[in-house]
């Protein structure tokens, strides 16, 4: 059953990424899918975190989250840009996490960057070494919550 939804998924993939509608390329794409299948079949690299629908529902209220996170920071940045008054001073700072999975830390990481003001240095094992535009940002970043969001996305 695993292997139908697969099947599915990268069909449905392909043909949002192409979007063509005539019929030879829709069979040219429907091969391509069926090699690729036969071929993951093959090297069996087919299981339940290829994937993972159990985290697709709690991913869509993590990206829409973070959609909102990504928002506020982009006006805080723009004021900082162009209010003089307001304060750019760069800070390297920790920001401790109890994520256990490689994923959860690469996920809290790539939030970091993608959030405007911060990126991710580097990552520990319990924190995550970011730079940010101000002091207030890292604080921010932290009432957050967003390792427990994390936390909440994989689903413990």
């Amino acid at each position: 059953m695993l292997k139908v939804f697969h099947f599915i998924g990268l069909g449905c993939l392909w043909w949002l990424l192409s979007g063509h509608t005539e019929p030879l390329i829709l069979s040219f794409g429907l091969l391509s899918v069926a090699l690729v299948m036969l071929i993951s079949w093959k090297m069996e690299i087919l299981d339940s975190e290829s994937f993972p629908l159990p985290v697709f529902g709690r991913a869509i209220g993590y990206w829409l989250w973070l959609a909102f996170e990504v928002l506020k920071a982009n006006v805080d940045v723009a004021k900082r840009i162009l209010d003089p008054r307001l304060p750019i001073k760069p800070i390297e700072a920790d920001f401790p996490h109890d994520l256990q999975s490689n994923l959860g830390k690469s996920t809290l990481a790539n939030s970091i960057t993608l959030t405007p003001g911060t990126i991710t240095m580097s990552v520990g094992e319990n924190s995550i070494h970011i730079h940010a535009l101000s002091e207030s940002g890292v604080d921010d970043l932290k009432a957050s919550g967003m390792a427990d969001r994390v936390k909440r996305f994989e689903g413990k």
